[in-house]
């Protein structure tokens, strides 16, 4: 016989009935837009309807999440309309949500197919030029095509592939804006008709001053980027997609002995619904009747399946193994865990970090100055005696080469792909401005209870003189087999999980604050503490020493009699998780330092603190104190992440830079904490930690970029180093070189290193 598995710790519904989802966002889905100078665009209209609080949209995603209690979704839509811009409202109920999700997908899909049409006929157009261009990069001037037949190549390009770019120029400006699609409008446009001039004022004698190769080679390579780039995003934004495929369209309703399949949408909590072998649970519920074993590991990150039984809580999303279940209904729709979790996430990336905040207000300047910036250098070449033509080119390389694409997705690339990696990994993260100070934590606090403990006792030991440990076992735990004392608890699945088979007890009587009495198998048996023992005239000076010295391990001890004679002791303690050990060794190996507070009595928080090696304990320490001792750590210049299982501890939580629910998935966790661990496992803490350096790492290498381009290119084609053709290539490799950068995060998995079994639940000796 084994122990029955532990639930799972996730995030619990908050009640039976539908959740209040009047102050939550508007989610829109957007489409139209090229760069960063597009999402700022859209915010300032979305903030300039009345009734919106805040407005953010996250160009990676291509969503806009809007903050407006009592106005009317269709409003919000018609604003990004009138900008110029395509805007969808995000479906609420479950089933119309996966399909708009996957409707969304396929018009992205059949987007890049288009694109890829477009390209193929711009590239095969653009490819003489490009021949032509091969002995020009060696100093040799080779004119092998002629004005007309370039006029008949490029013409097709600058209209086919051009006019994605007049169109999104057109709806920039009428709204009073400029976007990338300005940028690649004015410079190509520019390049083509001063060639179209040159033919019709010198003809065929133009050779050699025509620039349609600048022109078709800059949409071409552009187009090529924008193919790259889409399916990096369509790849870095899967996280969200994948937790909405988890859920099934429908479900096996049970009344009575009637069996039916109705859709998801049309579950109520309460009902009952059969889960066959290998299905998706559609709900989340309780079990009622059955055995199997789930697999969650795509909800909270475990990849061992979770056996299940009557009143265990069962998730929707999970895959059941190979036991039927009936499952009672608990939540559905938008109020599942899975649902929940899916939301979060999209939250999370939706959100702008505060660096972003600050690349945004650089980013809507920005077009405007590098037209500023182009106008100039003409002007500056007239002026210092160069002839028009090399002036043109200077101002039209520098047109090309200043796209804000690159800078517009450098922070949210990096924040979709690192948080959709944490979500599979069982990590939430929920605080973009946390994630963004997880990677400075130079000390982690822990809560004892439920944190670095199992948060219940169990028996540790088992002393026995003149018999065996079973036995005296198997009489403790027969006569606490129908109390809900956590102690008795603890000693009933200790013999549980020694496969003991217990006996009817009689006569039982509690003494309150001593123990029990009851008659097993014919013997009176008394389990309890010293007082108890005194009072049933009992000797326990031969178990004096040991006694000691487990209470001195800040264990509680019991003693067992049988017949006015003590057999036994037996202590029991919360019991140290399994990987608390690892996880602690893991955070002071990165230079972290490791506390603990705890409202437990110092004695016990000492033998912990030993046990685990912390840096530092202190206890007790009731809640609304541990805020306080947060405070002074930061006030000392610590950034510190606080741990703790999201209820007692909300306010320390709070009061941290960073506060890690682990394992509870209580809603005052998800509303305090910034990040929350889907399952109690310690190690999760530095993974997460370790998830943060790693996107703010992304982040900072990304915007390096993005502004090296920019910092060296643009002085580069003002002083003619940089021909129009080159430049739309940089252009190009910048945009595509940061969203693949940001890509990598997405191979992101936690290294999490074997916990110390020594230190954790263990079987009990003889």
């Amino acid at each position: 016989m084994t122990a029955p598995a532990p639930a799972p710790a996730v995030v619990p519904p908050s009640g039976a009935g539908a959740r209040d989802r009047s102050a939550d966002p508007v989610v829109l889905d957007l489409t139209g837009m090229t760069c960063s100078a597009c999402a700022v665009r859209i915010e300032k209209v979305l903030s300039r309807v009345p009734g919106v609080k805040q407005a953010t949209v996250n160009l990676a995603l291509e969503t806009a999440e809007v903050r407006a209690p009592g106005v009317e979704g269709a409003a919000l839509v018609a604003a990004v309309e009138r900008a110029g811009y395509g805007a969808t409202l995000r479906a609420e109920a479950a089933r119309a949500r996966r399909q708009a999700l996957e409707a969304a997908t396929a018009e992205r899909r059949a987007e890049e197919r288009r694109t890829l049409v477009v390209f193929a006929i711009s590239a095969v157009l653009t490819l003489p030029f490009v021949v032509g261009m091969v002995p020009m990069a060696w100093g040799a001037h080779a004119h092998w095509l002629t004005p007309t037949l370039q006029l008949a190549l490029a013409t097709p390009v600058q209209i086919i592939a051009g006019w994605r770019f007049y169109v999104g120029a057109f709806k920039a400006l009428r709204g009073f804006s400029a976007n990338m699609d300005v940028l690649v409008a004015l410079g190509t446009t520019a390049a083509y008709l001063f060639s179209v001039a040159m033919i019709a004022t010198h003809g065929e004698h133009a050779a050699g001053h025509l620039y349609f190769e600048g022109s078709a080679t800059i949409l071409t390579l552009i187009l090529a980027g924008k193919l790259m780039e889409a399916r990096a995003r369509r790849a870095a934004s899967a996280a969200v997609a994948s937790l909405m495929a988890l859920r099934p369209d429908t479900a096996i309703r049970l009344a009575g002995d009637v069996q039916e399949t109705v859709s998801i949408d049309d579950l109520r909590a309460g009902d009952r619904i059969l889960v066959k072998p290998g299905e998706r649970v559609a709900a989340d519920g309780l079990v009622e009747e059955g055995a199997s074993e789930l697999d969650e590991s795509l909800v909270t990150g475990e990849s061992l399946p979770v056996a299940k039984g009557p009143g265990d809580k069962v998730t929707a999303g999970t895959i059941n193994g190979s036991g039927a279940l009936t499952v009672t209904v608990r939540a559905v729709g938008e109020d599942t865990v899975l649902a929940r979790i899916a939301r979060l996430v999209e939250q999370a990336q939706i959100a702008k970090a505060p660096v972003q905040k600050l690349v945004d207000r650089v980013a809507a300047l920005f077009v405007p100055v590098i037209v500023a910036v182009a106008l100039a250098t003409f002007a500056g070449w007239v002026l210092v005696g160069a002839d028009t033509e090399a002036a043109f080119v200077a101002a039209v390389s520098v047109l090309v080469i200043a796209c804000p694409c690159a800078l517009g997705l450098a922070t949210p690339a990096a924040l979709v792909a690192g948080t959709g990696a944490a979500a599979k990994a069982g990590i939430l993260i929920k605080d973009i401005e946390a994630l963004e100070r997880a990677h400075a934590v130079d000390v982690v606090v822990f809560d004892k209870t439920g944190t670095l403990t199992a948060g219940h006792p169990a028996v540790t030991d088992v002393v026995v003189f003149g018999g065996r440990g079973d036995d005296m076992l198997r009489l403790a735990a027969s006569v606490q087999a129908a109390s809900e004392h956590p102690l008795a608890k603890a000693m009933v699945a200790a013999a549980f999980f020694k496969g003991l088979v217990l006996s009817p007890a009689r006569e039982a009587r509690a003494v309150t604050g001593r123990g029990v009495t009851a008659v097993v198998d014919g013997r009176r048996v008394a389990i309890g503490n010293a007082a108890l023992m005194a009072e049933l005239a009992v000797d326990t000076r031969l178990y004096a020493k040991e006694l000691a010295r487990l209470e001195a391990e800040a264990k509680t001890v019991v003693t067992v009699a049988r017949d006015g004679e003590a057999v036994g002791l037996i202590a029991m303690a919360d019991p140290i998780r399994p990987d608390s050990r690892a996880a602690v060794a893991a955070l002071q190996a990165r230079g972290i330092a490791c506390r603990m507070l705890t409202g437990d009595a110092a004695p016990v928080a000492a033998a912990v603190g030993a046990a685990l090696g912390l840096d530092g304990v202190e206890g007790p320490v009731p809640p609304e104190r541990k805020a306080a001792a947060i405070g002074a750590m930061r006030r000392d210049g610590r950034i510190v992440a606080m741990v703790g299982d999201g209820i007692n501890d909300a306010p320390a939580l709070a009061a941290a830079d960073v506060g890690i629910a682990i394992g509870t998935g209580a809603d005052v966790a998800l509303e305090t904490a910034g990040i929350t661990l889907m399952r109690p496992d310690p190690r999760l803490v530095p993974a997460a930690l370790e998830i943060a350096r790693a996107t703010w790492a992304k982040i900072r290498q990304n915007l390096f970029w993005a502004f090296a381009y920019n910092v060296v290119g643009v002085p580069l084609a003002a002083l003619g180093y940089l021909t129009p053709a080159l430049a739309g290539a940089a252009m190009a490799l910048s945009s595509v070189s940061v969203v693949t950068n940001a890509l990598t995060l997405t191979r992101w998995k936690p290294t999490l290193t074997d916990g110390d079994p020594a230190k954790g639940p263990r079987p009990v000796a003889d």
